[in-house]
């Protein structure tokens, strides 16, 4: 831990009582193995039989009418409503909620084990499906929207979404794009104790380029065929403004808590939001290009709603919560998101597999991992990640599963044959 706080408060702008309140709830994550959880998010993008075209919130027989439909059979204290428009369900430990471009996320855990999955993933298609083929829409797994363009895919009625929106269309070439066209899979797990959290942190960005390549999936962009193995960190990472790609900071020998800490509270909001804040000089939300948790927020503790707020303006390829985010991944059919996380299970929560993994990279650097990066971005099946070829990587993660029979798996392979 750096020995003067001070001085990265004076010079990164940032609030005492918020770095504590951030710190304070990383600790909460710490627990012992045996309580480990996981956590899977999968994205789904909708799209119309007969043209394949994304499907939008408002549109007749659009998502809001999906969501509507499926209501009564969720937990009606679980809805998620920003005003009156019907943003989410939840019921046990099922939660849909919707991407900016009208994606359909299902989150589904606490589990714990993987075995979990399946089944509930099966209760909601079980639930999803009837609904969407009576609206003639169909869920497909890929990466990003097949036929569609971003530019043409209204947003959700959110108003931090429509923050973003104006956000990014001012300051990335592929901000749209990732907002409206996007789907991903991401997979969480605990960790015991600070260190715990930052050796897997570590380990995680590092083996996270290779995990992507092996389960690449998507086949296009913009309506035509897609050439980058690693579209999605393509895209996340021109974005730029600090807030994706490797956590700054974090192969640093002093790196800790705190400073993931003061990094969060450092960085440009993006979208502010005090709708949860009632002591603010200023309500609502609003884009924040500049201002900073400092200058949005009281000079006190922050909230839980604060926190999880700050946090989720970071798109980093590993995000730190009370638990561990790892965003890598294209959106994935069921059977390829078990096995992924079948893989990401087995490595950070088995103690022999966490150990082989940083007992192999150890030394790694950030620049290591860039270059890695930019290797199977540019080399594809010819990169040595640290090294070594990919056949050896395959064999040392059990990543079974190559990514070669892309864009032909079952569930998609009849796109356009509608």
């Amino acid at each position: 831990m750096h020995n003067d706080f001070s001085y990265f408060h004076q010079d990164q702008h940032v609030n005492d009582k918020h770095v504590q309140s951030l710190v304070r709830f990383y600790e909460s994550g710490c627990v012992p193995r045996e309580k480990y959880g996981i956590g899977v998010e999968i994205e789904h993008i909708p799209v119309r039989y007969g043209t394949n075209a994304s499907v939008t919130y408002d549109e007749p027989h659009g998502i809001r009418d999906v969501l509507n439909d499926l209501a009564p059979l969720y937990d009606s204290s679980m809805e998620y409503r920003d005003g009156t428009a019907l943003l989410g369900l939840g019921r046990g430990k099922i939660a849909i909620s919707l991407e900016p471009g009208g994606q359909v996320e299902c989150s589904l855990g606490i589990m714990k084990s993987p075995e979990e999955l399946n089944d509930l993933y099966a209760q909601f298609r079980a639930d999803i499906d009837p609904i969407l083929a009576k609206h003639s829409i169909r869920l497909i797994n890929y990466g990003y929207t097949p036929v569609s363009s971003a530019r043409d895919i209204r947003i959700i009625p959110k108003h931090r979404y429509a923050a973003m929106n104006e956000f990014f269309g001012r300051l990335s070439g592929y901000g749209w794009n990732m907002m409206r066209g996007s789907a991903s899979t991401q997979v969480s797990f605990d960790f015991s104790s600070e260190a715990d959290a930052i050796n897997k942190m570590r380990l995680a960005v590092a083996v996270g380029p290779i995990l992507g390549y092996f389960f690449r999936n998507t086949p296009f962009f913009e309506g035509k065929l897609n050439e980058l193995p690693l579209l999605r960190q393509h895209m996340w990472e021109s974005i730029g403004t600090g807030r994706t790609g490797i956590n700054t900071g974090l192969y640093d020998e002093d790196y800790s808590f705190e400073r993931a800490a003061i990094d969060a509270l450092a960085t440009p909001l993006m979208a502010a939001d005090t709708t949860h804040t009632p002591d603010a000089q200023r309500q609502g939300v609003w884009t924040a290009s500049f201002e900073n948790a400092a200058d949005v927020y009281p000079d006190r503790e922050l909230n839980e709603y604060e926190i999880n707020h700050i946090i989720s303006t970071h798109f980093t390829d590993v995000r730190l919560k009370n638990f561990i985010e790892m965003r890598h991944w294209d959106s994935l059919p069921i059977d390829r998101a078990r096995l992924l996380t079948d893989i990401v299970v087995n490595l950070f929560t088995n103690p022999d597999e966490l150990s082989r993994l940083t007992n192999e990279l150890s030394g790694i650097r950030a620049l290591d991992v860039q270059e890695t990066k930019v290797q199977i971005q540019s080399r594809g099946a010819q990169a040595l990640p640290y090294g070594k070829s990919l056949e050896f990587w395959r064999e040392f993660l059990h990543a079974d599963y190559t990514g070669e029979d892309i864009p032909g798996d079952s569930e998609n392979s009849s796109i356009f044959q509608d």
